[in-house]
């Protein structure tokens, strides 16, 4: 019987990650907040459910959407950027009561690296190191993984990527001809979309439960000679950085889901 998941979220790396599974064999089921997007997901061999979550509960047919999947994988920012008061933590928790009245036994969460403070000395940031940062967005990431690991109906694996990018949506992209750029000296924690996605279809092959794993290239360059060298090599106009302010940063390791995984990296940096 072929595996069932569900992903909520596909977006910018949630859809080419459903396309994966369905190509390995997958049945999946795949969420988005916006009816336009049902055809695409159709077309892609995808099962397509509208799920919107806010504060007061979820909008659409999750019954169905978690029905008889074995595993779901939530991947979904918390867009305080946009929204800058709503409270995450509340909408993943109407999210986390449905999941449970199911027979689900796995979730993957995609979190992020930002639950760790930039400090001046540059910590070296450990598969034992606790998330100690104090953003709003950071508190509410923090919070969620603490709930989903509590839980005692089904596993949470929680995967923590750094700065995601493609060839298309490159950060060096958005700071080209910016001037005043900050944390020059900073090593950059970058991952690519396809090591993403690999890491989470091994996660999911190997049956990894119940653990938190960093993801970030293990090269780390600082800011500006990153960020310098690939604007030169792209023909793109170089930013300015500002060396007069001390850098503040942090350096990801990800040994523990290298092990674990034993795991090659596709993209260099």
């Amino acid at each position: 019987m072929k595996k069932k998941i569900s992903i909520i979220g596909c977006g910018w790396l949630g859809f080419p990650l459903a396309k994966h599974f369905v190509d390995n064999g997958y049945v999946v089921k795949g969420s988005t907040t916006t009816k336009a997007k049902l055809k695409t997901l159709s077309n892609a061999g995808i099962e397509a459910f509208t799920i919107q979550l806010n504060e007061k509960g979820i909008t659409g047919n999750y019954p169905d959407f978690f029905k008889e999947s074995d595993t779901v994988i939530i991947n979904i920012p918390p867009g305080l950027r946009k929204n800058p008061n709503k409270n995450h933590v509340e909408e993943i928790q109407h999210l986390i009561k449905a999941i449970a009245t199911q027979s689900i036994k796995n979730i993957i969460y995609i979190s992020s690296t930002s639950v760790f403070n930039d400090e001046s000395d540059f910590p070296v940031i450990n598969d034992s190191s606790a998330p100690n940062a104090t953003t709003r967005s950071a508190k509410q990431l923090i919070a969620i993984e603490d709930a989903l690991q509590k839980n005692p109906k089904f596993n949470t694996t929680i995967i923590r990527f750094g700065g995601l990018y493609d060839s298309q949506r490159h950060p060096a992209k958005f700071l080209a001809g910016k001037t005043n750029v900050s944390n020059p000296e900073a090593p950059v924690n970058l991952i690519h979309k396809e090591d993403c996605i690999n890491i989470i279809s091994l996660v999911l092959k190997k049956n990894i439960q119940n653990e938190i794993l960093n993801a970030v290239h293990p090269d780390h360059p600082s800011k500006k000679e990153y960020y310098t060298n690939y604007c030169k090599e792209h023909q793109l106009e170089l930013p300015k950085f500002n060396m007069e302010e001390k850098s503040k940063g942090k350096l990801i390791e990800s040994i523990k889901l290298e092990q674990l995984l034993n795991y090659s990296w596709k993209q260099a940096l």
